[in-house]
């Protein structure tokens, strides 16, 4: 029998492990579940290097958001080490100008204040309208309180540092999976189509009723949609 692979997890911004809470316990009897840690550093490039020191030999990655920045990094530099991506609520395309600015002036409010993690404004971009009041609105709030201001910070401008992974779509050679909530308003299913397309056999599932957090959001149905691309595709 062979050896259960190891699956790397990557967070999104102002996100920790809690954001992967169901699916590293309800795969763990497939695989070795490794969540990585994304608050530490400034560059996508560290950030890649640090997540690849915490798992041991060829792994899985599965990536939400800032993480799939993280992992078309290591697809980049480290494409031996990596046995399949899962790509979820993510895109491989820069910050348009409008974004970028929205960054830093996030940035240059916490210089001027205190951090205020996710305010009401920004909750419902996150996830769907059914989800801002109640236990997902919590946990998204919660975590961002864990994060914090200083490592928001460094993870802003790692993300308004990172280069445009279009062009390394064609390039990437090994089982891909892409997911979207149909009501993402931050990388939307139209990203995800791109994605899908631009690499050759990957799987595209958009989830209805979910926004951007699809892990938290439709737990078991992120889940069901990893067990059974890591069944066919991985094991």
């Amino acid at each position: 029998m062979p050896p259960r692979p190891t699956v790397l997890f990557l967070p999104g911004l102002l996100c920790d492990a809690a954001l992967w809470a169901h699916q590293v316990e309800h795969l763990c009897d497939l695989a070795t579940p490794v969540v990585a840690d994304l608050t530490r550093d400034d560059t996508i490039a560290a950030m890649a290097r640090r997540a690849a020191g915490q798992a041991p030999g060829r792994f899985v990655l599965v990536a939400l958001s800032m993480g799939g920045y993280v992992a078309f990094e290591m697809l980049r530099t480290l494409p031996d080490r990596i046995a399949g991506v899962a790509l979820v609520d993510t895109t491989a395309a820069p910050d348009t100008p409008e974004k970028a600015a929205e960054r830093r002036a996030g940035i240059a409010s916490l210089a001027a204040g205190q951090f205020a993690g996710v305010t009401t404004r920004l909750l419902p971009k996150l996830v769907h309208p059914a989800h801002v009041d109640g236990p997902v609105g919590a946990q998204v709030r919660a975590m961002a309180r864990r994060v914090g201001g200083e490592a928001y910070v460094r993870q802003q401008r790692a993300i308004l540092g990172r280069v445009d992974s279009r062009p390394l779509l064609p390039r990437i050679g090994v089982p891909a999976l892409v997911v979207v909530g149909a009501q993402d308003v931050l990388t939307p299913p139209a990203e995800a189509r791109l994605m899908h397309e631009g690499i050759k056999g990957s799987t595209l599932h958009v989830l209805p009723d979910c926004g951007h957090l699809s892990p938290l959001e439709k737990p078991a149905e992120t889940t069901a949609l990893l067990r059974e691309w890591l069944t066919r595709e991985i094991l």
